[in-house]
């Protein structure tokens, strides 16, 4: 039996922060089409399409950089699963902020102010939101997906040092996670995007497509079919890794 042709109350659960758009979003409406119930947060809402779809379980408006609404959208998350296992959790969500002059955010002129604000999304809130629905993958013996980035592992021309280092610091989370969660028949994995057609990338990033091997920039869709396999039964002997979705772009 497929996942679409299961009752309601068979179907598995996913989260998936940064929801509302690029990555996130395209991950959640491949969830869809497989026939997972889905719990979502942004800082922004869900397109009126997204609403309408009866397995979007819910949309939480929330500030991963906050504390208190991380708190927040773990309860009101976990009233909507209502005792239910969780079978995957997507940590999507993240920020690759830059100066008022559009240049990368550096080590000498960055902000510290915008370091913390970026830690604190791209790293700290992954680490949060899997403390807090530990006991409920627990119980769906489910997976965790972290999306790091190609950045983490290379001096990138475009995106800053805060976003670089902090995806770097995900990327070792990850690894101790798998370790930890393992205990909790929980797996955890990340997947590294490359140049992906998304929001945060500009017309300046032509210039690195050269340097690809594939010779093209990514697309959600990429990314996405590489994160639902990370959480579904297919990759139910893999933990710890971390896969490229660069088209080759790591390799050099």
């Amino acid at each position: 039996m497929s996942e679409t042709d299961k009752h309601p109350e068979d179907r598995k659960t996913v989260i998936i922060t940064g929801a509302s758009r690029g990555i996130g979003h395209y991950t959640a409406r491949l969830f869809l089409e497989r026939g997972w119930n889905i719990i979502t947060c942004s800082r922004e809402d869900t397109p009126e399409a997204c609403k309408r779809e009866p397995k979007w379980t819910c949309h939480i408006p929330t500030d991963l950089g906050d504390d208190a609404s991380i708190q927040n959208f773990i309860d009101e998350a976990r009233k909507a699963l209502d005792g239910a296992p969780l079978h995957a959790l997507v940590n999507n969500a993240g920020m690759s902020p830059k100066t008022p002059y559009k240049e990368r955010l550096g080590v000498l002129n960055g902000d510290l102010d915008a370091w913390h604000e970026v830690f604190e999304l791209n790293f700290f809130a992954p680490l949060k939101l899997s403390r807090g629905f530990a006991s409920d993958l627990h119980k769906g013996k489910g997976a965790i997906v972290n999306i790091t980035s190609i950045a983490g592992h290379y001096i990138h021309p475009f995106a800053g040092s805060a976003y670089s280092i902090s995806k770097t610091a995900l990327s070792g989370l990850t690894r101790e996670m798998a370790n930890e969660f393992a205990e909790l028949d929980v797996r955890v994995n990340a997947v590294a995007p490359g140049e992906i057609e998304t929001e945060m990338v500009g017309p300046e990033y032509d210039l690195l497509i050269p340097r690809i091997p594939l010779q093209r920039m990514g697309t959600p869709a990429d990314v996405a079919g590489t994160v639902f396999y990370l959480c579904s039964e297919d990759s139910q002997y893999v933990t710890g890794t971390e896969v490229w979705v660069t088209g080759g772009q790591h390799l050099f």
